[in-house]
Order: C-alpha cells, then structure tokens, then sequence
C-alpha cells in the first residue's frame, strides 16, 4: 500500500526514464528485448543487431514499432 504523499508525487514525477540515463543501460539487452527486436525487425525487413545494449534495443524497439506500427494506439503505420 502505498502512503498519500507517495501517490500524491508520483503524478508529477517521471515515470520513464530516457534510456540514455539508465544506470545499467550498457549491459547487453535483455532477454524480452532481444526477442521482440528479433520480431519487429522481421516484420519491418531490417537487420537484427544481437549485440545491442539495453538502451540501444529501447531506442531500437521505438524506430521499429514505428515502422511497423506495433506500439501504436491503433496499430496503424
């Protein structure tokens, strides 16, 4: 449970971090990561990059489920 002032200042804070600041942004992407990457660039035809960074597949993932549309509200490109 959390306690008034808690809740109260998680509305005003940022939630999401920019993958540029994450502390362990440099280890190698996760497992999920590597997955869904491994899916999106399938669908978009572009190449897999397997030796990307946590923050790097972050950035990755975005340009992709742009391109795919995966991501999006509507699921539109």
């Amino acid at each position: 449970m959390t306690d008034k002032r808690t809740a109260a200042s998680a509305e005003h804070s940022n939630m999401e971090k920019d993958p540029q600041d994450w502390v362990t942004g440099d280890e190698p992407m996760t497992g999920a990561q590597r997955s869904y990457l491994k899916t999106l660039s399938e669908e978009a035809k572009q190449a897999f990059d397997d030796g990307l960074t946590k923050a790097e597949a972050s950035r990755r993932i975005e340009e992709l489920q742009k391109v795919t549309g995966r991501g999006t509200p509507d699921g539109a490109r």
